[in-house]
């Protein structure tokens, strides 16, 4: 007869692919991506897309490895997997576009955390979702653009605001800037992304 697996085995298994939804739909807020576009680039419907997020649906390698791809996430960093016989916890750095995105938080909840080194010549282009953010500036100098309002913070200066008035930040001039940045999510509905007027 086959041993069974300790039941503390079974709960952390369970307790990891419970958390894989709620780090799928992060990875797809954070890279600002709509679930039908999240579709087309992976092949998988999008029903079944918002049943993983939500966790109606069980995670299955041949489901989280074009999902791994297409968030350019390493596999185990999706799942959320720990590095065996290391128990501190490591982030690796994603470069997306014009900016490198550091998680500082590596489980799911109400609250995340990230440190982001932006560089100049970020495309301008507003977009509201569902969520509230903090920002602080690390160094440099930080342009926020929040419905019809265009502000300049600097290092030690911070702002908070809903994610659901079209908003976009980037450096204010020729510099990289550093921010850090505390999301917390109400949702998972991405909308239409919103373009400043033209002046």
């Amino acid at each position: 007869m086959a041993e069974k697996a300790p039941r503390g085995t079974d709960d952390g298994v369970e307790r990891t692919l419970a958390e894989v939804g709620p780090r799928l739909r992060a990875a797809r807020l954070e890279r600002g991506v709509t679930l039908a576009a999240l579709a087309e680039a992976t092949g998988i419907s999008v029903s079944t897309l918002s049943r993983l997020e939500s966790g109606q649906r069980r995670a299955t390698l041949e489901l989280l490895l074009p999902l791994a791809r297409a968030h350019q996430m390493p596999l185990d960093e999706l799942v959320g997997a720990p590095e065996v016989g290391d128990p501190r916890v490591r982030t690796v750095p994603r470069k997306m576009d014009h900016m490198t995105v550091l998680p500082l938080t590596r489980h799911p909840g109400a609250l995340q955390a990230y440190k982001m080194i932006i560089e100049p010549n970020k495309p301008c282009e507003q977009r509201t979702h569902e969520g509230y953010e903090w920002i602080y500036v690390l160094s440099g100098r930080l342009r926020l653009l929040l419905a019809d309002k265009d502000l300049e913070l600097r290092a030690g200066e911070a702002a908070e605001f809903d994610t659901r008035l079209p908003h976009w930040f980037g450096p204010a001039g020729d510099e990289t800037v550093e921010v850090l940045s505390l999301f917390g999510r109400q949702g998972e509905r991405m909308h239409v992304r919103a373009r400043p007027a033209s002046r």
